[in-house]
């Protein structure tokens, strides 16, 4: 299977890996929903800063409980009879709200292997994880099926357990092959840490575009030296989610031109490491809109 390629219309396009930090609101409104006015934050936030591909802001509870709270056959961290679609969409709201704001928003999906590794099995339906991997797949499909109708850029994969030698590779394949051939559009696909001993069976999926941690873990990028890329492109963060120090536009510059020194610029897409939901929103925004001034700086030297 081919993945279907991503064209941003835009050299070096700037977006975020996904969260950021919750600010909610306060009055009466927050009864019915505590988190309306953190979403509104969020994505105002990002489109001041300048980020090219919004989020939601990934606003609601954490990456794995904002799905399994909603998912059938879990119940708070455990497992207790096989895994479904939710009734409705998970993070279609927020992501339709976004889509009001700006043309260009990702939806985003916890990985199932991620899900998985987070959940403890009840229930002798499951053999094994993978099996539950599998299923947990499918459900998400649904998700990155209505939030392609809802009109999003691209699907968001997250899985930061890949990295850590623990999720078995070939049924995480298979899982991000579930959801990439249900969902009509280009899938990103995020993992955190360092890559060496993965990088050959990520490049091997059907993904349009792998991104990565680079400011962190700047020895993610000469691994790809040599490597066939299959006509993917690559996101590279260039900005520390980890630290709360906010870089200067000059660092951030230099990380860029590091990953154009290895990858065309018509490959890149520019992006923190991770998510920063673990941030001041001050400190949040300020990385994000000394990172869109650097892509701004580096963009001036290709036109």
């Amino acid at each position: 299977m081919s993945a279907q390629r991503f064209d941003p219309g835009i050299l070096l396009p700037t977006t975020v890996v996904g969260s950021f930090p919750a600010v909610k609101g306060s009055g009466l409104g927050t009864l019915l929903d505590p988190y309306k006015h953190a979403v509104r934050f969020a994505v105002a936030e990002q489109i001041r800063a300048g980020v090219d591909i919004i989020s939601d802001g990934q606003v609601r509870e954490g990456m794995v409980k904002a799905f399994t709270g909603k998912l059938p056959g879990i119940r708070d961290d455990t497992v207790i009879s096989h895994v479904g679609a939710a009734s409705g969409g998970i993070t279609v709201s927020d992501t339709q709200y976004a889509l009001t704001q700006t043309k260009r928003v990702k939806g985003i999906l916890t990985g199932p292997s991620s899900i998985a590794h987070a959940l403890r099995i009840a229930t002798p339906g499951y053999r094994n994880r993978n099996e539950l991997i599998l299923d947990l797949a499918r459900a998400l499909a649904f998700e990155g099926r209505a939030l392609a109708d809802a009109g999003v850029s691209m699907i968001q994969i997250d899985e930061p357990i890949l990295s850590t030698g623990v999720a078995d590779l070939n049924t995480a394949a298979e899982a991000i092959m579930i959801i990439a051939e249900t969902v009509p559009l280009p899938v990103c696909l995020h993992v955190c840490g360092p890559l060496e001993t993965i990088i050959d069976p990520l490049l091997r999926l059907p993904i349009a575009i792998l991104d990565i941690e680079a400011a962190t873990q700047p020895e993610n990028l000469e691994i790809f030296s040599g490597r066939d890329l299959h006509g993917k492109m690559v996101g590279c963060g260039c900005v520390a989610s980890s630290d709360h120090e906010v870089e200067s536009v000059d660092l951030i510059k230099k990380r860029i031109e590091a990953c154009i020194d290895l990858f065309s610029p018509e490959t890149i897409l520019i992006d923190p490491d991770c998510g920063l939901r673990m941030h001041t929103p001050e400190g949040a925004f300020a990385k994000l809109s000394r990172m869109c001034e650097a892509v701004r700086l580096v963009r001036g030297e290709y036109q």
